[in-house]
């Protein structure tokens, strides 16, 4: 039930409102209404149809659970493809060098780059694109169908019907036409029975319903048993003494075999003898017979229908097929005509004379030189096409391209070995240079890894009392020794009666040679045989 808000309830009408949920549950009572009118299911749980208490809601509903709040920058509409919005008559600075226009550069040109870029000649400057940018939803971002026009597919759907209902047309002409012919033929004296036979099971196929000639393969043609006519298909069963193809190599690691489809598509036995095998695999049927013409086929009809012609594999084969046997048979005509032109216009090289040697040679009057690595040193060479891209660009001094060079998994420059695309080139120094850094690297790892072996000596330091080392000319003063030395013996006794000690004590941090000599000197050593006897 969802309550609007949490109130102090009684445990009668506590009682009474779980006896109303129940009674709605199971029907006898009408569910709840909310203020719009709606009905509100009493199976949902308290938990999801009780508002929060901060929206302070009057009267039960379940918006809360609905998003009602809209983001206004989220929108539902979509790119306009396709779309230009002006076209300028002359080349504007900034703008493609290929074809002209403003939404793009060169490098993301989509037109066919031209010879001489409209940068150059002002000529067929294409429009601008629409470019624009819109800020979608969670919903409208996963939308597969975002954009799409269902207008247009009523065109398609007007095709295939003209194409049903002239082929239906189509065949009920033809039944109609054996029909005829078969009443306006006399009765053969000679005829036997089998063949009267005959002709009557065809009389029976032409008039079968226009419901069962929906397409033409789908027609099961009747076929002669010892039991009787029946329909159905024949299925091409193998023989039964062959060797079934998942029985010729019992590899695991072999030709998979596809149960469900009865399928082996690679060589079971490659290392065989070809001409000991009577089975090579599956995909020898694609690369031989009738496989590669119905491929052509295919291939015919996609480049046909992307040209414009109304022609489709699936929807019409007999049309596919006729037209693409029409475009083999004016293919050859236009070879031939073709030949005779070049042959009417050249002659026939054939039929006269051998071909003289320079020709056959390859030979011309351009005169090349190279040197002796191969390099053309004068004359012109083959220029080879170049892409839309940068190509050849050397940048920082460097004479080879990035990714010119590979060693422990990284790219570098050919020329001086760098693996940093930014790097400035340094050529044979500064190859010589990291090799001699490498070397000087493994040396010292080969020196670290011996000093671990040994064990470090240790030097002992003789120490000074108060933590440092002794200097050479260490000189104490006896006056000032004495009197650190009875200091220590007082500090010694205040420490054993603590009732001595005063309240204000006086800290001092100044530690000189005299009180750490006093130190040690009355120091308690442990293994002292004489350590009972000190004061």
């Amino acid at each position: 039930m969802a309550t609007a808000s949490v109130t102090f309830k009684s445990r009668e009408d506590h009682r009474k409102q779980l006896e109303l949920e129940e009674a709605r549950k199971a029907g006898l009572a009408p569910a709840e209404v909310d203020e719009d009118g709606n009905e509100i299911n009493p199976h949902i749980p308290q938990y999801m149809s009780s508002a929060p208490w901060y929206l302070n809601a009057e009267k039960p509903s379940l918006k809360h659970q609905r998003k009602w709040k809209s983001d206004p920058n989220y929108t539902k509409s979509w790119y306009d493809r396709g779309a230009k919005l002006f076209q300028a008559n002359k080349y504007r600075k900034g703008a493609c060098e290929n074809c002209g226009a403003m939404t793009h550069d060169k490098k993301s040109c989509m037109e066919r780059p031209r010879n001489v870029g409209a940068k150059w000649t002002n000529v067929n400057i294409a429009p601008d694109e629409k470019v624009e940018s819109f800020e979608l939803d969670y919903d409208g971002k996963r939308d597969r169908w975002n954009g799409y026009d269902p207008s247009t597919y009523t065109r398609v759907i007007a095709d295939y019907e003209a194409r049903e209902e002239a082929r239906k047309k189509y065949l009920k002409e033809q039944q109609l036409k054996k029909l005829e012919e078969k009443d306006t033929e006399k009765d053969d004296e000679n005829a036997g029975s089998e063949d009267d036979e005959e002709d009557g099971l065809r009389i029976d196929e032409a008039k079968v319903d226009e419901s069962a000639q929906m397409d033409f393969a789908k027609v099961e043609k009747r076929v002669r048993t010892t039991g009787g006519g029946s329909t159905g298909t024949v299925r091409n069963l193998r023989i039964r003494e062959d060797t079934a193809k998942y029985l010729l190599n019992l590899d695991v690691n072999s030709a998979y075999y596809d149960p469900k489809t009865r399928s082996m598509r690679e060589d079971p036995l490659p290392d065989a003898d070809p001409n000991d095998k009577f089975y090579v695999g599956d995909n020898q049927n694609r690369l031989s017979g009738q496989a590669l013409e119905f491929k052509q086929l295919n291939i015919h009809a996609w480049e046909a229908f992307e040209k414009g012609q109304d022609i489709h594999m699936q929807a019409a084969p007999s049309q596919a097929e006729l037209l693409y046997k029409s475009f083999k048979v004016k293919k050859e005509m236009l070879k031939s005509e073709h030949k005779d032109k070049i042959m009417e216009k050249y002659g026939n090289a054939a039929s006269e004379d051998a071909i003289p040697r320079e020709l056959l040679l390859g030979q011309s009057e351009r005169e090349i030189e190279y040197d002796r690595t191969g390099r053309i040193i004068k004359g012109q060479d083959v220029s080879l096409p170049k892409s839309k891209y940068e190509e050849d660009v050397f940048i920082n001094n460097h004479t080879s391209v990035w990714g010119s060079w590979w060693k422990d998994h990284q790219w570098g420059y050919k020329c001086c070995k760098q693996t940093i695309k930014n790097s400035y080139c340094t050529g044979l120094a500064g190859i010589e240079a990291a090799e001699a850094s490498a070397d000087l690297m493994k040396a010292n790892m080969a020196r670290k890894e011996a000093a671990e072996d040994e064990p470090v000596q240790h030097e002992e330091k003789r120490l000074a009392t108060w933590g440092t080392d002794v200097p050479q000319d260490l000189v104490l003063n006896e006056k000032k020794l004495q009197e650190s030395l009875k200091k220590e013996t007082a500090r010694r006794k205040e420490e054993k009666d603590e009732r001595k000690r005063k309240y204000n004590v006086k800290f001092n941090d100044e530690v000189t040679a005299e009180d750490m000599e006093a130190y040690r000197m009355k120091r308690i050593h442990h293994d002292d045989p004489m350590k009972d006897f000190l004061n």
